[in-house]
């Protein structure tokens, strides 16, 4: 071990000795000394070199020799020798006889006199190369004196070439050395313009600079084109030295935004390598331009800070990113990468100027988080709402979106132009009725899948309130359809998957269909007319129209429009309409209603030639005679505010009980009230229905007769008669009478929701402040208005006018950021225990 070290100490004695004898690159040995022959005769064209020209040394002049020798190891680094000539006596050169010659150095390039130097500026090591490459210089670093230099000089850069602005107390400083060398290695890339005059540097936009302190302005005058706006100009921090300098510049030239699609943890940027952190920007393809705005916003706030990088989730597959809208990933080694929820852009740059923030933040989430686990497993079973208990209760089931086009506003109205129709449910991300729709919107998704000239699509309106403001969208769920981006049609029934889907699948077909033969005609009434809407069980309408019903086949057109989606509404009016309408013993105008296929078809005449009373007329006519109730038609036969004759049945209702009341039903006479039937296993909200009318539920099948709108009394059927058409009437005429006492009375009170309603609006209010992006779009400044029902069945479908016309009234909205960065928290906090998000 002893002699192993004894070697190791030889070595490195060895070493050391070496070291000490091998020629240093001292200023001795790089100091030439020529006499003026020799001196003018070595010059080189282009090569630049600095001249003492001397006789005898005096005492005054040994501290700039001195000065003079330890420059030339940095001049030689930029291509400029040192010389010191020594001047015999009798020599008569004019550089050795000058007036004044000792006092001064010379700056040669070739054999042409640069800059002569007044041994006094030339103080230091520092005074020297700062003074020789300013000189050396004179075209990559412009000196300047008044602001309008100054614009004038940014101006002809605009458009094609940055410019590094440096102010220096004093030339031949340190600082003044720093900024030449870099002019030294980027002066081909930028120009550089220097100057010594304070109120230029108060005129560059900094309120009362220390003009004590060399300041360093990068200015972007390459992407600046309007010679009336300034170059914008990120200032450098740090001192000026030149490690500083080229560490600044290296940023500056880095990409504003990096776009990644890899791992967080394997990305390597310029900034990371400089030690500054870096910020994600997370995104997704349905919004990657708002994305790329909001980074480039926050890049540019943060420029020499920190680098930007733009990450897709789409392109990554990491469950977190779900979870998180903002990424940081700092330099040190070993330290994990920071997923976040911030609300706005000012969070983003306060997370990189203040550390402890990262820390403060993570820690409200997880709070946060523990509340909303706790207030949900607390809450969940006593919820005043259905819908919100349900989506509660799913909260943590993802929905597969990927089918549905999310719309911004910078897409929307080019997506509306892409597909002959455009669907586009308007929701609010927070509200439980749009999460518990847009899971039926994605079942929609599915059985559309495929479908040609037909595009699903999304907006949500608490990220993109000037799109539906535009829209008219007053209120949420709102779905409409866009015929190659111009008429809308709004969709006001049920939210079920079958009947969004019966919706917009017979708004496929022009209604009303104008058919040109008699077999067309025919094959409608069949169902295989047209082809699409063959697999869809529907009731088919056809207008019969002759030559003199020019008025009512108008009326029939308007009615089609307004009840499109609906209905499949045909229209025939050739020359041999008559014989159509013949066939089926009516005459024109006339209405032929197809049922069940075509295998019925009933033949009513048109007495009534207004649009709306047509339309009237249309929607009772397609009420099924003997209609199984179910919760999604039971409001169009409420809507006809008549009593009740309801058979409630476990099951299917048998065949001798299905024809009496279809009997009962098919009589004119008995238009006064509703005959139906209800089927407890396909809807069981119907045994509530009939414990709310008696005390227990009673034996099946019976027969309940109830006024609903009018006293609210119900009369059970004796259960020891059969259900015949005529007993049935029998026990009518006895109601009519008041012959049979009530069952039991519905209650005239309200039903209410067992705990008190929520106070979105103060909720809202409270949650606004947090979210600066949307204070020119605060929720509840536009009261919700409803679209007036008629009393015929489905409520009105309203026709809307083309985007175009809508954005020249309303105007473009306000709002300045529409990245995911600010927007995607305010979801996450308002609703965040839904899946969607």
């Amino acid at each position: 071990m002893s002699a192993q070290k004894d070697r190791w100490v030889s070595s490195f004695s060895f070493l050391l000795f070496c070291a000490s004898s091998i020629p240093t690159r001292g200023s001795a040995r790089l100091l030439q000394e020529l006499s003026p022959q020799e001196y003018f005769s070595s010059l080189q064209a282009g090569r630049a070199s600095l001249t003492y020209f001397s006789h005898n040394v005096s005492p005054g002049a040994q501290p700039f020799l001195e000065q003079i020798e330890n420059s030339a190891e940095a001049l030689q680094d930029y291509g400029v020798s040192v010389v010191k000539v020594n001047c015999p006596k009798e020599d008569a050169s004019r550089y050795c006889v000058r007036e004044n010659a000792l006092r001064k150095a010379y700056l040669f390039r070739g054999n042409m006199l640069i800059r002569e130097f007044p041994t006094d500026a030339l103080f230091d090591v520092n005074s020297i190369v700062a003074n020789v490459l300013f000189a050396l210089l004179f075209n990559e670093v412009k000196y300047v004196e008044t602001l309008a230099d100054l614009q004038d000089i940014e101006n002809a850069l605009k458009g094609r070439s940055n410019m590094v602005f440096a102010y220096v107390p004093a030339t031949g400083t340190a600082e003044h050395r720093a900024v030449m060398e870099a002019a030294f290695v980027y002066g081909t890339v930028h120009q550089f313009v220097l100057t010594t005059e304070a109120t230029l540097l108060k005129a560059t936009g900094h309120d009362e600079p220390d003009v004590s302190s060399a300041r360093l302005l990068f200015c972007h005058c390459q992407q600046a084109a309007d010679l009336a706006q300034p170059c914008r100009r990120t200032a450098m921090e740090a001192a000026l030295t030149m490690l500083n300098i080229h560490r600044h510049l290296k940023l500056m030239g880095a990409p504003l935004v990096t776009e990644v699609a890899e791992d967080p943890e394997k990305v390597s940027t310029v900034h990371l390598q400089l030690g500054l952190p870096l910020v994600f920007i997370l995104s997704q393809k349905e919004t990657y331009e708002a994305d790329r705005r909001t980074a480039e916003f926050v890049a540019w706030q943060l420029l020499g800070k920190a680098g930007v990088a733009l990450l897709s989730r789409d392109l990554v597959d990491l469950n977190i990113l779900l979870r998180s809208n903002v990424a940081l990933k700092t330099p040190d080694e070993g330290v994990p990468i920071k997923y976040l929820v911030l609300e706005d852009t000012d969070e983003v740059i306060t997370l990189v100027e203040d550390k402890s923030k990262v820390e403060q933040i993570q820690e409200e989430e997880e709070e946060e988080e523990e509340d909303e686990d706790d207030e949900g497993n607390n809450n969940q079973d006593v919820q005043d709402d259905q819908v919100v208990e349900a989506v509660s209760r799913d909260k943590k089931r993802e929905l597969p979106l990927e089918q549905i086009l999310a719309l911004t506003e910078e897409t929307f109205h080019s997506a509306l132009l892409e597909t002959a129709r455009t669907v586009v449910l308007f929701y609010a991300s927070w509200e439980a009725v749009s999460l518990a729709v847009l899971r039926s919107y994605t079942e929609v998704a599915d059985h559309l899948k495929g479908t040609r000239g037909v595009l699903l699509s999304r907006v949500n309106c608490w990220d993109w309130p000037g799109v539906c403001a535009k829209e008219n969208v007053t209120q949420f769920p709102t779905i409409k359809i866009y015929e190659e981006g111009e008429r809308s049609v709004m969709y006001n029934g049920m939210w079920g998957t079958e009947e969004l889907t019966s919706f917009i699948m017979l708004s496929r077909v022009s209604c009303p269909l104008k058919l040109a033969t008699i077999e067309e005609a025919e094959g409608y009434l069949r169902g295989e007319f047209p082809p699409e809407l063959s697999s869809y069980h529907h009731t088919s309408l056809l207008g019969v129209f002759s030559t003199a019903t020019s008025e009512a086949r108008k009326a029939f057109e308007e009615a089609g429009k307004i009840l499109s989606g609906h209905v499949t509404m045909g229209m025939y009016f050739e020359d041999d309409a008559l014989a159509l309408s013949r066939k089926y013993a009516v005459s024109p105008p006339a209405l032929l209603l197809a049922r069940s296929g075509g295998r019925s078809v009933e033949g009513i005449t048109l007495s009534k030639q207004s649009v709306q009373d047509m339309v009237q007329m249309i929607r009772y006519e397609l009420l099924d005679i003997f209609p199984e109730i179910t919760v999604q038609n039971l409001p169009r036969y409420l809507q006809l505010r008549k009593p009740f004759l309801i058979l409630f049945s476990d099951g299917d209702i048998g065949r001798m009980e299905s024809q009496e009341m279809l009997k009962l039903a098919k009589g004119r006479p008995q238009q006064a009230f509703v005959a139906c039937w209800l089927n407890l296993k396909k809807t069981p909200v119907g045994r509530g229905v009939l414990k709310a009318y008696f005390a227990t539920v009673p034996s099946l099948p019976v027969l309940i007769w109830v006024k609903l709108h009018a006293g609210g009394q119900v009369f059970k059927f004796p259960s020891e008669q059969a259900i015949t058409e005529m007993n049935v009437l029998s026990w009518l005429e006895k109601l009519k009478a008041g012959l049979e006492i009530p069952s039991g009375t519905l209650s005239e009170e309200d039903w209410k929701p067992p705990l008190p309603a929520y106070d979105f609006l103060q909720m809202m209010e409270t949650a606004v402040p947090e979210l600066p992006l949307h204070t020119s779009h605060r929720r509840g400044d536009t009261p919700a208005r409803h679209p007036p029902e008629s009393p015929g069945g489905d409520t009105t479908v309203q026709e809307e006018p083309s985007p175009e016309t809508k954005a020249e009234k309303a105007g473009s909205p306000g709002g300045n950021l529409r990245g995911t960065a600010p927007r995607l928290a305010a979801r996450e906090k308002q609703g965040k225990r839904h899946s969607e998000l």
